[in-house]
Parts: structure tokens; C-alpha cells; sequence
């Protein structure tokens, strides 16, 4: 048999396959019609695993591992239309179709912050409104509640630095609270080290904190040694703190702003690990709005613990 008469004959078996395809793909959607109707879940691991297990085994050892990663794409495919199916019913489509469009941030808006006056969350509500009429909380859990309770009707939070890494605290508090990002910021970072007006760079043996910049500064600290750091709850805070013990020993990790705030002069500039140092805020929001300059879209979510499951879920 020549070369044309073998690819005639795979010619024919395309066209079986292709047929076989089309009438799978008609038995999918009656199959999200189903799950619709029954408020079931696309995914079915167990019933995934069973089938390619079952197909491994009738293609026998020589086409086992092709024919099951054709099966796996088939089944990927089948999984995608069934969520455009069902994404068109969801509750989220329907959220997002009756979200607030258009949100003017330039407008006077209610806003809490973690902290007082002149902490890096102030800076970003700044940024981010035009107006904001900002209440301060002494935790970050607090700025949650505000938000849900309707005392304010955003809540500004930093969510992750490029030296120190993830706000584990807002991500745990994450996960208890129901809300919406409207939108986000990348901050530049600029620490200063404050003290009162009697205070030397030689005087300070005591340094306070929010924890993130204690970490983006600790160079610093493995270069003086003789400096002692301590954590607490803000930056603004401990700036403010440092003004209200007036002790030339003390010094605090704040922003510059907070030096004309709280009366303190700046004893070392820009000394964090990296003069590429952003924070991250996020905006957030009871209700879910969506600003005229959108462009991206958060979600948390959790996964199957096997092999290929993120990939899975973007294909989607």
C-alpha cells in the first residue's frame, strides 16, 4: 500500500472521529443542562480518574500514554463548554452584569484605613480618591468590619511587597469576610528613620515598626546590631508613638510625611533593603463596583490537589 492509499484510509478514520466529536460535544450540553438543573458541579474527579484508567488499559501499553492525554484534552474541552454553559446562569455572571459600572472614585467618598494619619494606607487612599473622608481602626480585621458593617464604604488595605512578601494577616481575614476589589495600587516605598528633635543616629538603641518594615529594612538592623527592633501595629503609629515619648533612644519606620506630622526629624533616608521597594493595596468594597479604568479581575479560589488542576481551571 502506497503512501496516498494510507492517508486515504486516515482520511476516512478523521472523518469517523470528527462525526464521533460532534456528537459527543451535543451529549455534553444536555449533560450541563443536567447539572444545571441539579445544581451539580462540572468537575468529577473520581469519574475523570476512572475514565482515563479505562483508557490506558484498552490502548495497551505501546498507545497507553498518547491516547490518554487525547482523552484528557477531549474531556478538558467537554468541562470548558460545559462553564460557558453554566457561566451564562451563575450567580457570578448575574453579579457581573448588575455591578455598579462606571464608579467615580473622584467623588467624595467614606474610606477606612489601618493606623492614624500619615501611615502608607493614608497614601494610597490618596492616591486612589480624590476626596476621601478617611476613618482610622487600629487593625486591619476593623477596616474589614467597617466596610461590612456600612460605617465606611471602602476599606484600603496592603496585600503584598516586592521584598517582604504577602500580608499574611489580610489574607487570613480574607477568607471570613465576603466582599468585592474595586481596585488596586502599587506604592512606592520610601522609609525614613524618625526621632524627636534631641535625637542622634547614635543615640537610638530602639526601633518601632509595622513588622513589614521592619523586614524591608533588615539590613539595617544585621549592620547595627546594637539597634533593637520592635513590632507595632502601624508604621504612622509607631512614628506617632516615637513624637509622644520624646526620648532620644526611640525611633520609628514611617514616611516622611509622618516627620511634618508627628514633629520628628528624619535621621536616615531610604535605607530600606531595595530602592525598588512597592506595596500593593487593594480597594475593597461591599458591593461590587467597577471603576471606568478596570482591567483585571481578582479571584480566590481552591483547587483539586492533583496534577494539571491549575492549568485546568485557566483553560477554562
Amino acid at each position: 500500500m502506497d503512501l496516498n492509499a494510507l492517508r486515504e484510509e486516515i482520511d476516512k478514520i478523521d472523518d469517523q472521529l470528527i462525526e464521533l466529536y460532534c456528537r459527543r460535544m451535543e451529549i455534553v450540553a444536555k449533560v450541563a443542562d443536567y447539572k444545571i438543573a441539579n445544581k451539580l458541579p462540572v468537575y468529577h474527579a473520581e469519574r475523570e480518574k476512572a475514565i482515563i484508567q479505562k483508557v490506558r488499559e484498552k490502548a495497551g501499553k505501546q498507545y497507553a500514554d498518547g491516547a490518554a492525554e487525547l482523552f484528557q484534552t477531549m474531556m478538558d474541552i467537554s468541562k470548558n463548554s460545559q462553564n460557558e454553559k453554566m457561566a451564562e446562569r451563575s450567580e457570578l455572571y448575574n453579579k457581573i452584569l448588575s455591578a455598579e459600572k462606571k464608579v467615580d472614585l473622584k467623588a467624595i467618598s467614606t474610606v477606612a484605613c489601618q493606623g492614624v494619619k500619615g501611615a502608607y494606607s493614608y497614601e494610597a487612599a490618596k492616591k486612589m480618591f480624590a476626596q476621601p473622608q478617611i476613618s482610622y481602626y487600629d487593625s486591619f480585621l476593623e477596616v474589614f468590619q467597617a466596610v461590612e458593617s456600612g460605617e465606611c464604604e471602602y476599606g484600603i488595605l496592603p496585600i503584598e511587597n516586592s521584598s517582604a512578601g504577602s500580608v499574611l494577616a489580610v489574607y487570613d481575614l480574607m477568607k471570613r469576610f465576603n466582599f468585592y476589589i474595586c481596585k488596586s495600587l502599587r506604592l512606592s516605598v520610601s522609609h525614613k528613620l524618625l526621632a524627636c528633635g534631641n535625637a542622634s543616629f547614635e543615640t537610638i538603641t530602639d526601633v518601632y515598626s509595622h513588622s513589614q518594615a521592619l523586614s524591608q529594612c533588615s539590613d539595617f538592623f544585621e549592620n547595627n546590631k546594637q539597634i533593637k527592633s520592635h513590632i507595632f501595629s502601624n508604621t504612622a503609629m509607631a512614628a506617632k508613638y516615637v513624637s509622644e515619648l520624646c526620648d532620644s533612644t526611640k525611633a520609628a519606620i514611617a514616611s516622611e510625611e509622618c516627620a511634618s506630622l508627628y514633629n520628628l526629624k528624619i535621621i536616615k533616608s531610604d535605607f530600606q533593603n531595595s530602592n525598588l521597594n512597592y506595596t500593593r493595596f487593594i480597594c475593597i468594597s461591599k458591593k461590587l463596583k467597577i471603576s471606568d479604568d478596570a482591567n483585571k479581575i481578582s479571584l480566590s479560589l481552591r483547587l483539586p490537589n492533583v496534577a494539571g488542576s491549575l492549568y485546568r481551571f485557566i483553560q477554562q
